[in-house]
This record gives C-alpha cells, sequence and structure tokens, in this order.
C-alpha cells in the first residue's frame, strides 16, 4: 500500500474516512431518535390480536420472545402460533409509525450501502430464482418483481432471460436507485395493492422473493399480484419456511426470524391453498433450491453481536468510548474460529442434506393464473 493512501498510524485513509463519515451522520441523526424514543416504544404497537389473521381461529401460543437482533433499536417483539393452521405472527405488530422507525436507517440511509453491497453479491442465487422459471415460460416477455430494493435480482436475472424486461416495485426509494443504475427498465414506488389496479395484469411473470413477510397484509398482497399476472402468466414467491427444524433448534438465533420486520411467516400449505382460492395453479413447489446456507454462520454472528457491546448508532443515547469499542472487537476476533467452522458446516454438510433434514429455511412456490 503507498503512503499516499496510508495514514502515519498505518490504518487505510479510505477506512478511517469512511468511519469519519459515518461517525457524523449517526451525531446528526441521534436528536431525532432520542426524540422519538422519548416517550417509549409502546406507541410503535397496533393493539395485540386475540384471533390468527390467517384463519381466524383464536388458539394463539406464543413461538419466540426476541429483541432487535440486527440493528438494535430499542423494543421487544413476540411471535405467535396458531394451533389450528400453524400460521405464526408477530403480536402485537408494528404500526405504520413503528415499521418506519424500524426500517429507518436498515436498507437506506445508515444501512444503504451495507445492504447494498450484501445483496449486489448474491449473483448465483439470484441466477437459480431466474432459472427456476425456465420449464415454466423460458420466454417471458416482461416481469414485475415485488420488493425489488436495489433491483440486483433483476440486474443477473436478465443474464438468464435477455429477451425480459425488468420492472420493479418497492416502497423505498431503493427502487429510484435500481432504475437510475439501469437494472430495472422502470421503477414502481409505492404499495404494491394500491398500485396494482394500474398495472392491470399487464406481465408474464411477477415475483415476490422474501417480501410476503414484511407484508402487514399478505392476502391483500396476493389479491394484488392476480391483479397485475395476466391470465397464464406466472407468480413466483420465495420466503422463509416457519416449519424448518432449524427454527426450533436455533430459537431466537435463527436469522429468517428477522424481528421486527418480519410480521407473518406462513407455512407452504397455507399458502398453496391461498394461491388456488385465488384462482392460481401451483405447477412448482422447491424447498432444497432456495435454501441459503447461512443458518449457523449468522447465529453465531447474531450470538456474539449480541453479548458484545453495541457499535456506535443513532438510537443510542451517546457513542461508545474506547474501551467499548476495544472489547467488542475483542469479542469478534475471538469469536473468528467459530465463524469459520459455521460457514464450512453450512455450505459443506447442511446444505446437500437441508431439505432430507428438514433444515431448508426457505421455500419457493410457481403458480400460474388461470
Amino acid at each position: 500500500m503507498s503512503n499516499e493512501t496510508q495514514g502515519p498510524d498505518g490504518t487505510d485513509r479510505a477506512d478511517r474516512n469512511d468511519r469519519s463519515d459515518r461517525a457524523t451522520r449517526v451525531a446528526a441523526l441521534r436528536p431525532a431518535y432520542q426524540a422519538d424514543l422519548a416517550d417509549g416504544v409502546d406507541r410503535f404497537f397496533a393493539p395485540r390480536r386475540t384471533t390468527c389473521p390467517w384463519c381466524r381461529s383464536d388458539r394463539l401460543t406464543t413461538r419466540l420472545r426476541t429483541t432487535d437482533l440486527l440493528q438494535h433499536k430499542p423494543g421487544r417483539f413476540v411471535l405467535d402460533r396458531c394451533e389450528a393452521c400453524g400460521h405464526t405472527f408477530q403480536n402485537p405488530a408494528l404500526n405504520e409509525t413503528g415499521l418506519e422507525f424500524y426500517y429507518r436507517d436498515f436498507y437506506d440511509g445508515l444501512g444503504e450501502q451495507r445492504m447494498g453491497g450484501t445483496f449486489g453479491g448474491r449473483t448465483g442465487m439470484y441466477r437459480g430464482r431466474a432459472e427456476s422459471m425456465l420449464p415454466h415460460d423460458p420466454t417471458p416477455k416482461n416481469w414485475l418483481d415485488v420488493g425489488t430494493g436495489h433491483g440486483h435480482f433483476c440486474a443477473a436475472a436478465r443474464e438468464v432471460l435477455p429477451g425480459t424486461t425488468f420492472d420493479g416495485l418497492d416502497f423505498t426509494d431503493g427502487v429510484e436507485i435500481a432504475e437510475r443504475e439501469g437494472r430495472v427498465e422502470h421503477g414502481h414506488r409505492g404499495s404494491f395493492p394500491e398500485l396494482a389496479p394500474d398495472l392491470g395484469a399487464r406481465y408474464d411473470v411477477v415475483s415476490m422473493f422474501h417480501y410476503l413477510e414484511h407484508s402487514a397484509d399478505p392476502d391483500r398482497e396476493l389479491r394484488a399480484a392476480h391483479q397485475a399476472v395476466r391470465p397464464g402468466g406466472h407468480l413466483l414467491i420465495e420466503v422463509p419456511d416457519p416449519e424448518s427444524r432449524y427454527a426450533r433448534v436455533l430459537g431466537r438465533w435463527w436469522l429468517p426470524w428477522l424481528q421486527p420486520q418480519h410480521l407473518h411467516l406462513v407455512p407452504v400449505g397455507n399458502l398453496r391453498r391461498r394461491l388456488t382460492e385465488l384462482g392460481f395453479t401451483v405447477v412448482a413447489e422447491q424447498h432444497a433450491e432456495p435454501h441459503d446456507p447461512v443458518d449457523l454462520l449468522a447465529a453465531v454472528w447474531l450470538a456474539l453481536d449480541h453479548i458484545a457491546p453495541r457499535e456506535d448508532a443513532p438510537w443510542l443515547p451517546e457513542p461508545p468510548g474506547a474501551l467499548r469499542r476495544g472489547l467488542r472487537g475483542a469479542v469478534l476476533l475471538a469469536g473468528a474460529p467459530v465463524f469459520v467452522a459455521a460457514t464450512l458446516l453450512d455450505r459443506f454438510a447442511v446444505r446437500p442434506l437441508s431439505h432430507r433434514l428438514g433444515l431448508s429455511n426457505a421455500y419457493r412456490l410457481v403458480a400460474r393464473r388461470e
């Protein structure tokens, strides 16, 4: 490394500038976050439900109690399970104010660069998702990706389907970035159910990759999809599998719980039946293919990050001192061998057997609109 990019203490100047820039942004955001938290977090939640939002049964049990293990924003979250149909849902659920608070600076703002790098590096997974459509429609003319984020799936899928026009829809400014960067042809910003009537059965394929679980009303989203898919076209859905054995074995450290963002986790049988009721025919169900081999690695990271002192964030009353920063680095460094072991187990031991062992963390359905 040249002296032009290295500081007198041997650190990379670009890294130091990034850290300094982030510290400045955190300090600027802190007053607004502290004002939001001045009256506590109860105002972020809707009243607790006494019946299942999927089947209306009152046979509810508590499945999980946890905190925000990714951003570490204040709050405690409960997932209930319906004993009648198996649907798992956040209860009490975040209201609109709460959703805005907990999504803020996750995918955009402070989190934009980090999440952009995470999603941008998953080209193989995105290609696999696109390839799952080939047996059912190898030449779709147009495709709408709902919950597209920054459009990285669409950019990768274009390599699999070069003759397809990809549009994206999202309620964040990520879709505008996707259009500006040329990853999508058209970016629709807003609520899918509200925009669907104007889309008018236009698309050969509508995809929802890890989108439905974020919705406050999954059934409304499915009805919107029925409006946007042309007759004979396909709906492609991928969601976390709440029936995965990992969900029980890893408990709160199972990444797909993703509290407080995931509001509904739908068992595959429930989703198949609802799609049939709406006028779709499920033509494919996959479990092994959508499995993302990160469960053990993510669990180790979440646990170590939980016990390590916090890194600076605007929802903390004050920035951590040098001692806390040093302790955090020491904890994460000590966990490095466990990270390596967990990664090897995820990719080489569990992945080939994930579906057979009931450990697949996601499932994918392809449904044709009749």
